[in-house]
Parts: C-alpha cells; sequence; structure tokens
C-alpha cells in the first residue's frame, strides 16, 4: 500500500511538472486529467488543493491584464452580462420543474451555468441549504459540460470564423467555469482571453446579489450563510497594482506566466477527480437540465453578439 502510494505520489509529480511545459494545452491537461481518473490513478490530497490552485491562479493572471481594456470590455458587456444571468437562472428553474429535477439541484445548476460553475455552486449551496448529494450531483454536471466547452468552443470559434473579440465575449457569457473561460480564450488568442477573462469576472460578480437575494426572500427561517469567493477581490487588486506599477512589469510578466500554467495544473486535477460513479448518480434529468440550459445560453448569447458585433 505504502508502495502504491509512493508510485501514485511520483506519477502526479511527473503530470504537474510536464504542466509547465509550453506544449502542454489546457485541453491536454484537462484530457489527461480524465484519463487518470478513468484510470482509477486518484490523489485525495492533491485534489483537495484544486479550488485553491485554481482561485491563485486566476489571481496571478490578474498582473497580465490591462486596466484599460479590462474596463471597457466589462462596461461593454455588463448589459448583455445582466440579461444573461436573469434568462439563465429563470429558464434553468422551468426547465427544471417542467423535467422534474431535484428543486434544489435545478438551483444549483442554474447559478452554475449563469454565473461562473463550481464556485457559484459553492457559494449558493449554503444559502440554499443543498446537501451533499445535490451539491456532487450538479458540480459533476457542470464540471463534465465545462471540459466539453474547453475543447469545443475554440473549435465552434474557428468554425464560425468569430474575431477574437466576439469569441471573448462568447466564452466568458456561455462556459461555466473561470478556468475553462480562460482556457478557452488563451487557446483562441491574446485578445480574446483578455476580453473574456474580464468578462468573466464580472459575471462571477452577480454571485453577491444572487446570493443576497434567496437568502432574503427564502421562505426557510434558517437561512444559510452567504460564502463570496475571495479570489475577486485579489485578482482586482493585482490588475491595479499592475497598472499602476508599470516599473515592475518584469515582475508581473514572470507572475502572469506563473497563473497560466497554474491554470493548466488546475485543470489537470479538476480532470483526474471526475468520478465515474458521482457521474452515474447524477441521473439523466439532471445531465438532461444542464445540456438544455447550456444550449439555450450558448445560442442566445452567440446570436446576440453577432447581431450586435460584440457589443
Amino acid at each position: 500500500m505504502k508502495q502504491l502510494s509512493t508510485n501514485m505520489q511520483l506519477i502526479y509529480s511527473i503530470a504537474i511538472a510536464a504542466c509547465f511545459l509550453p506544449f502542454v494545452s489546457p485541453a491536454l491537461a484537462l484530457v489527461t486529467g480524465i484519463l487518470f481518473a478513468f484510470l482509477g490513478w486518484r490523489h485525495t490530497g492533491l485534489h483537495q488543493q484544486t479550488g485553491r490552485v485554481l482561485q491563485a491562479s486566476i489571481v496571478l493572471m490578474g498582473f497580465g491584464m490591462n486596466l484599460t481594456q479590462a474596463i471597457e470590455a466589462s462596461k461593454s458587456g455588463l448589459l448583455l452580462t445582466a440579461g444573461s444571468v436573469v434568462l439563465t437562472i429563470g429558464f434553468g428553474l422551468l426547465l427544471g420543474k417542467l423535467l422534474r429535477v431535484d428543486s434544489k439541484i435545478s438551483w444549483l445548476i442554474a447559478s452554475g451555468t449563469a454565473i461562473c460553475g463550481g464556485s457559484a455552486i459553492a457559494a449558493i449551496a449554503p444559502v440554499i441549504h443543498a446537501k451533499n448529494h445535490q451539491i456532487s450531483f450538479s458540480l459533476v454536471v457542470i464540471f463534465l459540460l465545462n471540459a466539453l466547452a474547453l475543447l469545443l468552443f475554440p473549435l465552434l470559434g474557428h468554425y464560425f470564423n468569430l474575431s477574437q473579440e466576439t469569441f471573448g465575449f462568447w466564452s466568458a457569457i456561455a462556459i461555466h467555469d473561470t478556468s475553462s473561460v480562460v482556457g478557452a480564450g488563451a487557446a483562441y488568442g491574446p485578445q480574446a482571453l483578455e476580453i473574456a477573462t474580464a468578462v468573466k469576472l464580472t459575471r462571477a460578480l452577480w454571485i453577491i446579489p444572487l446570493s443576497v437575494a434567496i437568502a432574503l426572500f427564502s421562505k426557510n427561517e434558517n437561512r444559510g450563510k452567504i460564502s463570496i469567493p475571495w479570489f475577486i477581490g485579489l485578482f482586482v487588486i493585482a490588475v491595479v497594482l499592475a497598472y499602476l506599477l508599470p516599473q515592475w512589469e518584469p515582475t508581473f510578466s514572470h507572475l502572469n506566466w506563473l497563473g497560466k500554467r497554474g491554470m493548466v495544473v488546475a485543470l489537470f486535477l479538476i480532470g483526474s477527480n471526475i468520478s465515474l460513479g458521482e457521474v452515474k448518480k447524477a441521473g439523466s434529468r439532471s445531465f438532461i437540465l444542464g445540456i438544455l440550459l447550456w444550449i439555450f445560453i450558448a445560442s442566445l448569447s452567440l446570436l446576440v453578439l453577432h447581431k450586435f458585433s460584440a457589443i
């Protein structure tokens, strides 16, 4: 058993080290992680750190953001972001009722699709008093669709001949987790990456009003606590520091690189932590809800962006 644990640590150490090589893309890291999961190669200790690695990577990537462009992208996408959040949650709850999906799972999947995947689910879950299996089901649905989006969206972007600007807005609106938005944007181009990250983090801020609204209007007297992801504020601080201290650009450039590579590591860990058993337990109706909701927001946002030329 000890030898097996040592071998697993060695395998994971090699895989994580490989994530820092320039030719290892976010998509390749995710697929490799999923392969590890299906082979049964799991490392519980490392998987528990996935959230921290992801959030720290996003903060470090803030040092490579252009504040002026980020503000412009956020302002341009504000109306589209607000509309998509409201429509997605509303349509998700309606679909959940029609498909007879557990109401709390519907809330979690709708929130994860509308705002920022796993982070939104983690923030909303204690507010609605979701049970562990409901949270787990919702995360499985969101993570699998999120993994598919990372691979599929750049291909669709090239197929539809989208500009980097349009793709940046589209991926930020239609992909669930920040990690895959960043990964897809990075795969499409530098401008797509900047716009996607800025708009996505603007979208992530909707966790705050949504959590407050659910807590205030909940019929349950024992309302849950409101959990707000700390990394959003630190990301903003990193962007501002990079703007105020241009003389530190070489240092910030290294930190940005570390953030991008850290994101690749996080995607590998996310993929390797997917459980086939949990996928089966999630049930077909939950997956149908997640898929239909994803298709709805992806199609609608692409039509709007095409009509108004990326706003």
